[in-house]
């Protein structure tokens, strides 16, 4: 049931990337909380969110501006790796705090607490409107890559932070976009080396058939996204994904799900 329904949401998702102002592994990662454990969540979201990278990179990673990449690519990527091993070594800590409710011992570990509050703030990015116009100088750029790389691999949300600091970059439509892409997907392949250390203890390889069918469900959403879909915004759209994913991570930090 669970390879149904998360396939359909790659889909889904993949399709509103492309118009929605959120990136796949945003919306989709606490999706795959509600069946796995929070590293093997964020580890299987980075497989699939990898591969639908892949596939955008064919579309329009020739358009990547080779300047910028270096200056905020190389950050990031050294960012991905810190921030994916920090996951690694927090998710085996011991629960934050323990506390009753409906009638059972409810155990709050460090890693559930600390990806619930990163949720929480990049979901918030798109209710308040001064985020949304936060902007970040051209000579900001090194330091941007360094943080977005970061909570990349810690939580598999990079995508608020790299536009803020790209959308000053004085890139073009395309390039931009094209380059977000190209940081994306090294990004990705940095912190899935990382999970990779712990791909059979988290049991990411009995999960194969799983990342296969939200991959191609997620590629297949991405190529209607970017030949239907991809110059419409709906504000109401995003608002409402926020709202969600804020109820979801707080569910999340309160150890519910």
């Amino acid at each position: 049931m669970e390879i149904i329904i998360i396939s359909l949401c790659a889909f889904l998702v993949a399709i509103l990337t492309f118009f929605s102002g959120f990136g796949l592994g945003t919306i989709l990662t606490p999706v795959f909380m509600v069946f796995f454990p929070v590293d093997l969540a964020i580890a299987l979201t980075g497989i699939v969110h990898f591969f639908n990278n892949i596939f955008k990179l064919l579309l329009v990673g020739k358009h990547a501006n080779k300047e910028v990449l270096l200056r905020f690519g190389i950050p990031a990527i050294i960012g991905a790796f810190i921030g994916a091993w920090l996951l690694l070594n927090i998710s085996d800590l011991k629960p934050l705090f323990i506390y009753e409710a409906f009638g059972k011992i409810i155990e709050v570990y460090p890693v559930k607490f600390i990806i619930s509050v990163l949720l929480i703030i990049f979901a918030s990015l798109d209710l308040i409107p001064y985020f949304g116009k936060l902007q970040f100088g051209k000579d900001k750029l090194p330091i941007g890559g360094a943080l977005s790389g970061f909570f990349g691999g810690l939580s598999g949300n990079q995508g608020a932070l790299r536009s803020a600091f790209l959308i000053k970059a004085g890139l073009s439509k395309e390039a931009f976009v094209a380059t977000a892409v190209v940081v994306s997907t090294f990004v990705d392949f940095t912190r899935l080396s990382v999970y990779a250390t712990r791909f059979t203890q988290s049991g990411l390889v009995d999960n194969l058939p799983l990342v296969i069918s939200a991959t191609l469900a997620g590629i297949a959403g991405a190529y209607i996204g970017n030949k239907l879909l991809k110059k419409i915004t709906l504000k109401f759209l995003q608002v409402t994904i926020a709202i969600m994913l804020i109820i979801v991570s707080l569910a999340l930090g309160a150890g519910l799900i």
